[in-house]
Order: structure tokens, then sequence, then C-alpha cells
């Protein structure tokens, strides 16, 4: 696995073009990935995540995956820097039963809503299945909620604090939209970006390195899931 940190350039033109559409945004970084001849998706054949973390200079962008990527494919002006990129399997090595890690995640924490008569005669007039819609968690103790029952499905959990409480702080990153299409159908695309930061212990080295390399949660294509380690402080 490697690991990407690409300091964004916020003056250029493509990059606000990215920020405007999230979906544009994830075309933009598939780009330096290879193409792929088989019916798995290549974000989840290249095992790609990002995320996007402001800085002093405007945004990093960090990228994860499974093949190194080629990011001469950038626009040009895309970075003010040369781009970094490390091997993960140090990291990957590290993950063992009862470590303890500070972790960063961006996630879009959200629960299913079954929709009422009206919603769902709509949608089969318009000929769309019944499926439940998201609603995102708005509150700081149902995002805690979220997290933790993350940490039960993927081989983790969160510890408590000096305080007694969840040691994870959840705060409103920022909202991306953009449109995708299916056909001619284009639908609206909104993520709300919830970012994490406190510490974990790991529960399940093999689970939980599998969160790590796939991604925790929904929106993985919209720079959602993509778990950052570092020593416990």
């Amino acid at each position: 696995m490697f690991l990407s940190k690409l300091n964004i350039d916020v003056t250029s033109r493509e990059f606000r073009r990215d920020f405007a559409d999230v979906h544009q945004m994830h075309r933009t970084v598939m780009a330096a990935f290879p193409q792929v001849d088989d019916e798995q998706p290549p974000r989840q054949k290249h095992g790609v995540l990002w995320r996007l973390d402001p800085s002093q200079q405007g945004y990093l962008l960090y990228v994860q995956s499974r093949v190194e990527p080629d990011w001469s494919r950038l626009p040009q002006h895309y970075l003010t820097e040369p781009h970094q990129v490390r091997d993960l399997r140090p990291l990957f090595d590290a993950i063992t039963g009862g470590r303890c890690f500070a972790f960063r995640l961006v996630a879009n924490p959200t629960r299913a809503v079954k929709r009422d008569e009206k919603q769902q005669s709509a949608r089969a007039e318009q000929g769309k299945r019944d499926q439940p819609r998201r609603v995102v968690h708005r509150t700081p103790e149902a995002q805690i909620d979220w997290m933790i029952r993350q940490g039960e499905r993927n081989g983790f959990v969160v510890p408590a604090g000096r305080n007694g409480r969840p040691d994870v702080a959840p705060s409103p990153a920022f909202r991306m939209q953009g449109k995708t299409y299916f056909g001619d159908e284009a639908q609206k695309v909104t993520i709300d970006h919830v970012r994490y930061d406190g510490h974990l212990i790991v529960t399940d080295p093999g689970l939980f390195a599998s969160a790590v390399r796939d991604g925790v949660g929904r929106g993985k294509a919209y720079g959602c899931g993509l778990i950052s380690l570092a020593a416990a402080r």
C-alpha cells in the first residue's frame, strides 16, 4: 500500500473546479491510476481512498492506494511542490492486538431512514426502488456513537479519555457537492464530512488492517474513509 501527500495550489483553476464538484474531484484523483478492464470499479480495484485536510497554505490531499499512482497526470500547476509517496508496509506491520494509536478519520456518518408512503409512491412513479434514505448524524453524541459502532465492526475500540468520555472528538469539516450520472440521469451528490481525531486500541488485527486498507463508512469515492494512524500521544 502507498500513501501520497500532495500540497494543493488553491489558486489552480482545476482545483477550484474539483472542490465545487466532488465527483470531478474523484475523477481527478482516479486519473493517476491505470484503467481496468474487468467489472470491478477502478477505485475498488486499486484500493483508492483520499482525504482533503486544511493546511496553512490551503489543503493537503492524501491518497492511499494499492498501486503507486502516476501524479504526472495531474493538471499543470495543481500542486505547489512535488508530491511525496511512501510505502505503508511499516504501518501495517505495526498493527498488533492491544496496540494503541492516535488516529484521524474523515467520514460521512449517516443512518438509514425509511421513506414515508408519499415518498415511496413518488419513487415508484419514477421507476425507482424503495430504498431508505440516508440521514447525516448532526450531533457530536450521535457522531461519537457512530464511531464506536464502526469500531465494533472493524476490530478496534475507542478508549475512555481523562474525562471518562470516549477519547475521540468529532468536528464538522466541510460539505462537498456534485453530480454523478446514471445513463443520462444526473443525481446530486452531497457529502457532509465529519473529522474524527482521537485514539483507538486494536482488538482484532486482521479486521482492523482490512479497515485501514479498505476504508471505513460510506462515501469512500468522495473523500471519506481513509484512516491515518500515528503513535499514541
